[in-house]
């Protein structure tokens, strides 16, 4: 462990080297008892020597949990999203019914009452735009930010976000539209004085604070969670999140259809915007880090698969700024995990343009065959454990195909068992099965 020298001084490695030893040690946690503290120290182990392409003792094992443990535990997807006692009962039952090599974050469930508080308008789910009967969360994409507001974004986004994002996604912000700019130094907190009069700011600000209290329930649930699973030996890889820049324009500003058109009509523009988000971005992921023990940084990727957009415009509009925003993840010691949506079988050379151990790529679909041949003993790889296989399989087909990845991936280290994708309902012995393979199959032979 690197000791007496600032933080500033150090490569990427050894402040890495200090994240992995704050994520053995974690502070403020106290293991039930040595063989809690054993485990706990193993399954970190495994999954940092996956990380830094090394053999360890066997192949790591996670399992993203979606809304799968909702209805494992004889609950709904609304009933987790609206009482917390039935999220934590949930949660714990998943972790501890199938072992895997770490706990995933409780927060699988988000503080219903609180978004219906805000009126939140990304996501429909069951009780807030959807009927009780759906198991899964949908993504509601719009054209948040206008063709014409590219200006307006880059030149403050910081008022773009308070007077134009909010009021779109959240009802309860609509009265930040009669706010002017709030760039002025001297202005803007006399304009927020005389806000705070009118009424409806006033209706805005019990919302917040009705909101508020609702998400203080949700945190110390979500918290007490991640303590239990951790005193009793399963590390939390992290609680970073980010988004690739261009993501971060076709998913929550321009959406797919607004931001296609713009690489043709206003090419210039779209990666002006996209290079001012990495900054931003940055500056999240280092601050969410600072609450974390965890050193990765869980990175859901949407748009730049194989059939979404060409080579040249992966080349032009996703991998320079993407690649930028993870060189600047890395130099912090932080280790970005990419879980990659679609395919990239055309895109592995590309990404293999990153330090060697730096990153962890957690492929839906991609060729893992082609896979390991382009990454193997440069990046650590995961995923491929189809949601279709574990949905509709059988267990045997289940071990089949995770030995099939572990003799395909796992040579030579670097490769962890895993789902590039959720599910919510799904044969329990097909996740068993998973875990087992991993357990004996998965033995690196000493």
């Amino acid at each position: 462990m690197v000791v007496n020298k600032k933080w500033t001084e150090m490569t990427w490695q050894e402040r890495r080297e200090q994240r992995f030893e704050k994520w053995l040690n974690p502070p403020g946690i106290t293991f039930i008892n040595q063989e809690a503290e054993e485990k706990y120290r193993a399954r970190a182990t495994r999954i940092i020597k996956a990380i830094q392409l090394e053999e360890p003792d066997r192949v790591p094992c996670q399992i993203p949990p979606g809304s799968f443990p909702a209805y494992y535990a004889g609950f709904d997807l609304k009933a987790v999203i609206y009482d917390y006692e039935k999220m934590k009962e949930a949660y714990l039952k998943f972790v501890f019914d199938f072992d895997t090599d770490s706990a995933g974050g409780a927060g699988f469930a988000f503080p219903g009452r609180a978004y219906d508080t805000l009126g939140y308008k990304l996501y429909k789910w069951p009780g807030h735009g959807l009927d009780d009967t759906v198991s899964m969360i949908q993504f509601v994409e719009d054209t948040y930010m206008k063709a014409d507001e590219y200006d307006t974004f880059i030149n403050n986004p910081a008022d773009f976000i308070l007077r134009y994002f909010l009021p779109r996604t959240w009802c309860a912000f609509a009265p930040m539209t009669k706010l002017s700019s709030l760039s002025s130094f001297y202005g803007v907190v006399h304009q927020i004085l005389d806000a705070a009069r009118m009424p409806d700011f006033r209706t805005m600000f019990e919302a917040i604070e009705k909101a508020n209290k609702e998400i203080e329930k949700w945190q110390s649930i979500v918290a007490e969670c991640d303590r239990i699973t951790q005193e009793v030996g399963y590390p939390s890889p992290g609680g970073s999140m980010a988004l690739a820049p261009f993501d971060t324009v076709a998913d929550l500003l321009r959406g797919t259809q607004g931001t296609a058109m713009d690489m043709y009509r206003q090419p210039e523009k779209l990666l002006e915007a996209i290079e001012r988000i990495i900054p931003l971005t940055l500056q999240s992921v280092k601050d969410m880090s600072e609450f974390s023990v965890g050193p990765t940084v869980f990175i859901p990727m949407h748009k730049g698969d194989d059939s979404f957009m060409s080579d040249k415009q992966f080349e032009k509009f996703y991998w320079p700024s993407f690649r930028k925003l993870l060189l600047s993840i890395i130099e912090e010691g932080l280790v970005p995990t990419m879980v990659v949506d679609g395919t990239y079988n055309r895109r592995l050379e590309y990404i293999k343009d990153l330090p060697k151990g730096s990153v962890v790529w957690v492929f839906e679909k991609t060729d893992m065959a082609l896979a390991k041949k382009a990454l193997g003993g440069h990046a650590c790889i995961g995923g491929n454990v189809r949601g279709s296989l574990v949905r509709t399989g059988t267990p045997e087909d289940v071990k089949k195909y995770c030995r099939w990845l572990i003799d395909t991936c796992a040579p030579g280290g670097g490769y962890i068992l895993s789902m590039g994708v959720s599910v919510d309902k799904a044969n329990p012995d097909n996740f068993h099965a998973m875990v087992q393979t991993a357990k004996e199959y998965g033995v690196y032979k000493r």
